[in-house]
C-alpha cells in the first residue's frame, strides 16, 4: 500500500497500491446491504472523473516527493471494493 485516503483539492484516493509497474487506484464503497442500490452504482461517472483528476495530483505529488516510487509507475488501473454487509468483492478495471 502506497497510501490510504489521499486528499488534492480534486478529489480523495481511498486505496493507492503499487502492483509491479501497475499503480492501482482504488475507490472502497461500503453498503449495509442492497436495499438502496450497489455500492458499485455509488462509483458514478462524475466520481470517476473526481477520482481520475485526484490521481492526476497524487502522481504529480509522487513525482516531487518520492522520486524512486515515481519512476516505477508505467501504467494506472483503477479498481472498485465494494463491501456489502461483510461481504467483499474487488472489481479489476473497473473504470
Amino acid at each position: 500500500m502506497v497510501a490510504r485516503n489521499f486528499r488534492s483539492k480534486r478529489g480523495e484516493l481511498d486505496v493507492v497500491l503499487i502492483h509491479g509497474t501497475v499503480l492501482v487506484v482504488c475507490e472502497v464503497k461500503a453498503r449495509a446491504n442492497n436495499a438502496f442500490g450497489f455500492a458499485a452504482e455509488a462509483v458514478t461517472p462524475a466520481k470517476q472523473l473526481k477520482v481520475r483528476r485526484a490521481t492526476f495530483d497524487f502522481v504529480e505529488h509522487l513525482r516531487a516527493h518520492d522520486a524512486a516510487l515515481y519512476a516505477r509507475i508505467r501504467s494506472t488501473r483503477f479498481d472498485v471494493a465494494t463491501i456489502t454487509g461483510v461481504q467483499l468483492e474487488v472489481l479489476p478495471n473497473a473504470f
